[in-house]
């Protein structure tokens, strides 16, 4: 609806943009992965980055901020644990990341001019964002009038107005968006692939290679038959002492838990309290207000077209004579009872305008109403045309210079009081209603297309666990955390015939874990607890009691060998057994002068492999065998390999031929696709070492 649509729905989309894209592009992938103990800090500090401190409030409102515009976007009045981790999660890198490139834009000098910012908004390349938000949802095409209307139009208000504030901020992030742009060109120019590297990745992709292998699975040695001993942890653990680095502290728990969902019995006492209300539902003559007194969830009423009620309701409603009233029944957790209130043939879209009153302006609701129908009097007279009045008088502006022009619209498009007026009106009617933006006078002008519509009234009570079920859950869980000690909690979860079950590699700042929706609280403990500490308490998440204990704290950096000797173990039992392989394959070899000799007296087969190239080592009906196919590439050609230690297991080969590739004529081509690749790598590289020069250092879980 012009300026009060521009505001109510494109500011809205604007800010959403902003918030679900990561602030620059290179790092929209990336997530902010440091850690640390998050005790040793300022009481107002949420993180630290290169020395500079994020204060808690200027965190927590911009996470207000994004979950109120999400909220918007979504039409959910209330968030998830999950969907409100998303969002801080996404406001905290967007914070991380402004100050990062801030403090590298700033060393350089960079800048973004008045002509650049003009272009980006309203010149003939306008940003993503931009365009995205004015594309008319009818034509799917960009609305450059609409945009030029929008930005006069806030030109003209208050500096303190907040829609002209808003706007402010977005064309900030605009420009920090650009300078972000710029640093990552400055860097990524500087990347330069040279002729040997283009000829090199077309050999790599288009040299052949075909050969024979013999292999020993590790799977051919019983794990029973390997024993292993601290040297070959120790021995493994060094050589791969690179991929333990852990960015930031972790922690893992086990846990049971204590089902406190709502019992047969539970069920049967909702589904009877909401029974109780049909005979009532059924004779209510203002079943809105009847919706409001009973349901748990306050609906408006209002028509809809046949496909937009839940599946059960849709197939029922549009057969059924007004006054039906269909149920108990269970849906979305809940027992409800549904009414068809009425049912008619409307238009299936409606063109209309509208002059729009604000009571604040007229001296409350009574007078605006009275302008709206002295103004309407003298539209019908002819004395005036419905568009000067909208320009002279509508607040708002965005239609009013369209004449209260709002275009053609379909139900659900509009707020449910003015859909009301113009579905349920007649063309050329003049209607006067108010709403929550204000008073409105509207000219129906033309309705297309009829279809029946349907008006349901619901109303529900949510099934929830009574205090019987769940006193009992809790009793068992309480019984449960006072029987343990620290080492017999698998004991007595098996004594008690519960599964014990594991959340591994726990993050501070989590609010889910495995199978519990909602354990920000058991989170917090466990980041306070010593290892093999119990629960100091019986943790209640969703329909759960939750018992656990903590496993193990791995800190950040380097994690020592006890904290993944768990994890490693069946690698380091492959590596033993690789040895035992290597030895047989060893005496095989001796005395061979070809691999059917050695596959015959290893007990193997040998498999002929052809056409394989180096850019993709995937051997048919086996795996990805890197160290495998590197090594055959270079090897000479007719020879018994030595025994290579690979994925599956272990090998030796034999090189049957290699075809070269015609010459490389198109050297240009290829340094594009190489330099493309190494571009998409480059750009979550250059944020990964940026933040460890800054030294990232995240305390947000201490606000959690």
């Amino acid at each position: 609806m012009g300026i009060m649509g521009y505001l109510r729905d494109r500011m809205g989309k604007i800010v959403a943009i902003v918030i679900g894209l990561s602030l620059f592009a290179f790092i929209a992938s990336e997530a902010i992965r440091s850690g640390g103990s998050f005790f040793r800090d300022d009481s107002n500090e949420v993180g630290n980055i290169g020395g500079e401190k994020l204060p808690y409030d200027e965190f927590n409102k911009d996470v207000e901020q994004n979950a109120q515009q999400f909220k918007q976007q979504s039409g959910q009045a209330n968030l998830s644990p999950q969907i409100m981790s998303y969002v801080q999660e996404n406001t905290w890198n967007q914070m991380v990341s402004r100050l990062i490139i801030k403090k590298e834009v700033e060393k350089l000098g960079l800048t973004v001019s008045d002509d650049e910012t003009q272009a980006m908004t309203s010149g003939n390349n306008p940003s993503p964002q931009i365009i995205q938000a004015f594309t008319n949802p009818q034509t799917g095409k960009f609305d450059r009038a609409n945009l030029l209307n929008a930005i006069q139009n806030i030109k003209l208000l208050k500096d303190n107005d907040p829609q002209k504030i808003r706007w402010a901020d977005f064309i900030r992030q605009l420009i920090q968006g650009k300078l972000g742009e710029k640093y990552v060109a400055m860097v990524t120019n500087g990347l330069y692939v040279n002729s040997l590297d283009a000829k090199d990745g077309y050999e790599a992709k288009n040299k052949l290679v075909n050969f024979k292998y013999t292999l020993l699975e590790y799977a051919s040695v019983a794990d029973n038959k390997v024993t292993l001993t601290d040297a070959d942890y120790s021995n493994y653990y060094d050589e791969h002492k690179g991929e333990f680095k852990n960015p930031q502290e972790l922690r893992d728990i086990a846990y049971v838990s204590f089902n406190a969902a709502p019992s047969k019995e539970d069920s049967a006492a909702v589904k009877l309290q909401v029974s109780k209300l049909e005979a009532a539902f059924k004779s209510s003559t203002n079943d809105s207000l009847f919706v409001q007194v009973n349901s748990e969830t306050k609906a408006p009423l209002v028509y809809q077209r046949k496909g937009k009620l839940e599946p059960k309701l849709d197939s029922i409603m549009f057969s059924a004579a007004p006054g039906t009233v269909y149920g108990p029944y269970l849906s979305n957790g809940s027992y409800s009872l549904a009414k068809l209130v009425d049912a008619r043939i409307s238009p299936d879209s409606v063109k209309a305008r509208h002059i729009l009153f604000d009571p604040n302006m007229e001296g409350g609701i009574t007078k605006a109403a009275a302008k709206a129908d002295s103004v309407k009097k003298v539209i019908e007279s002819g004395k005036s045309s419905f568009a000067d009045m909208a320009k002279m008088y509508s607040v708002d502006k965005g239609s009013a210079d369209k004449g209260g022009d709002l275009g053609t619209f379909g139900r659900g498009s509009m707020i449910p009081v003015f859909e009301d007026a113009v579905f349920n009106g007649k063309k050329g009617e003049y209607k006067v209603v108010t709403s929550q933006y204000g008073v409105h006078l509207i000219q129906i002008e033309d309705q297309k297309g009829s279809s029946k519509v349907v008006k349901v009234a619901v109303i529900d009570k949510p099934l929830v666990a009574s205090s019987k079920t769940q006193s009992a859950a809790y009793s068992k869980a309480q019984a449960f955390l006072i029987a343990l000690t620290k080492n017999n909690f698998a004991e007595q979860a098996s004594k008690a015939g519960l599964q014990k079950k594991a959340a591994d590699n726990i993050n501070a700042t989590a609010s889910s874990l495995p199978g519990l929706d909602d354990a920000r609280e058991l989170v917090r403990w466990a980041f306070k607890a010593d290892n093999g500490a119990l629960s100091d308490q019986v943790f209640s998440v969703g329909n759960q009691y939750v018992v656990a204990q903590l496993v193990q704290i791995k800190k950040k950096g380097i994690l020592p060998l006890e904290a993944v000797k768990k994890q490693i173990e069946p690698a380091v039992r492959n590596q033993v057994k690789g040895k035992m392989l290597t030895e047989k394959f060893a005496a095989a070899l001796n005395g061979s002068s070809n691999i059917d000799q050695v596959a015959q007296k290893a007990g193997g087969k040998v498999v002929p492999v052809q056409n394989i190239v180096f850019a993709n080592p995937i051997i048919p009906g086996a795996s990805a065998e890197y160290k495998l196919v590197g090594t055959i590439f270079g090897s000479p050609v007719n020879k018994l390999s030595k025994p290579v230690a690979g994925q599956q297991g272990v090998y030796v080969f034999t090189v049957d031929n290699f075809t070269n590739p015609a010459p490389l004529t198109n050297a240009v081509r290829e340094k594009q696709q190489i330099s493309q690749a190494i571009l998409q790598r480059s750009e979550g590289q250059l944020f990964d070492a940026l933040k460890d020069k800054d030294n990232v250092k995240d305390y947000r879980a201490k606000f959690l």
